[in-house]
């Protein structure tokens, strides 16, 4: 590989530019809005100001949906998950599983799946 080539992955993932566009275009495909630019320009709005905790960050999934979603994962209705369960969960969603800070030992509920994802 070039090592321009590897410079601009480097960018990329230090920066986590494809989770964003990622998400950015699971939103333009859950909404398909009418004017997908302005829509797009909007959701990066919400992540800005979402950054700066000045309002609500854009979410693709609803409580219903995670809640949902956390019913797959737990099958036999233990009301917990494990993190091996949860990281699949957050691939998936297309979401990264890089910062994960639970230990094989830990179970997760609902609530904490809801506040991580």
């Amino acid at each position: 590989m070039a090592a321009g080539e590897q410079q601009g992955r480097d960018y990329l993932q230090r920066h986590r530019l494809p989770e964003l566009l990622h998400r950015l275009s699971a939103l333009l495909l859950y909404h398909r809005p009418e004017r997908p630019r302005e829509f797009l320009i909007q959701a990066l709005e919400r992540v800005k100001a979402g950054k700066r905790a000045e309002g609500e960050y854009p979410y693709l999934m609803d409580e219903a949906n995670l809640a949902a979603m956390f019913e797959l994962l737990d099958v036999v209705g233990q009301g917990h998950i494990t993190p091996a369960q949860y990281r699949e969960g957050l691939k998936t969603l297309g979401l990264s599983t890089e910062d994960l800070q639970f230990g094989d030992d830990v179970n997760i509920t609902l609530d904490v799946f809801k506040e991580e994802v």
